[in-house]
């Protein structure tokens, strides 16, 4: 899942930093693509107290979540249906398919969230804002390899960007999606893949993702 539909399952959290470590993964492998982390294997060396915690709290339900999503239905039914729709607009160039519609599934439920009012996206930024960078710097420097300066770079600018809050438009969504996908292959996308991209995906959020909120309760009800 990503960013914000991450923050729905950490919504009613007393701790900021919990708001953090839901996202941290993801945070971590957009700042550094060879930032993937087994928490388990560090988690004995993690600094103590409440925020750490927190962290590590949040971390553990990523986890969980991504594991719940990829593996349901939901995923499997929507990712297929959405990759054959999807297929011959970007036949020409070197994206898989399959790829382009795991992450567009993810990015129409950010859309969704936000449509129907369900979370506010300033009130995940306020959190990110408010974390305690003194006990995220202690956090980071465990895993060693970190390079936390770099990291803070990244997350400053995603802080401030704001960019999630462009999901709210679903004929955004294309430029975030060539922008994820470019960071595997290298192609330069034209208008009408843009265009042709938008309009697919807002039929299918229309028509065929009036499901979408399935996910979510399933989700909650095996992590309770």
């Amino acid at each position: 899942m990503n960013f914000l539909s991450h923050y729905y399952f950490e919504r009613y959290a007393a701790y900021s930093e919990q708001v953090l470590g839901g996202l941290l993964p993801d945070l971590l492998k957009n700042a550094d693509k060879n930032y993937s982390f087994q928490l388990h294997k560090f988690e004995s060396s993690f600094p103590l107290g409440i925020k750490s915690n927190s962290i590590t709290e949040g971390w553990k339900k990523h986890v969980e979540v991504d594991k719940l999503f990829h593996s349901s239905d939901f995923f499997y039914h929507h990712t297929h249906v959405i990759r054959k729709i999807i297929e011959h607009n970007i036949a020409d160039l070197p994206i898989r398919a399959s790829f382009l519609a795991h992450i567009s599934l993810e990015l129409l439920l950010d859309h969704k969230l936000i449509a129907n009012n369900l979370l506010s996206v300033a009130r995940l930024y306020e959190h990110l804002e408010h974390i305690d960078k003194n006990t995220l710097t202690k956090y980071l420097d465990t895993f060693e390899i970190v390079d936390v300066k770099r990291f803070y770079n990244f997350y400053d600018r995603f802080v401030a960007s704001k960019y999630i809050f462009e999901y709210a438009k679903v004929e955004n969504l294309p430029h975030a999606l060539f922008n994820i996908c470019k960071r595997v292959w290298s192609f330069t996308p034209e208008n009408h893949h843009f265009e042709v991209l938008a309009q697919q995906l807002d039929d299918y959020q229309r028509e065929e993702l009036k499901d979408y909120y399935e996910i979510y309760t399933y989700i909650t009800q095996q992590l309770d």
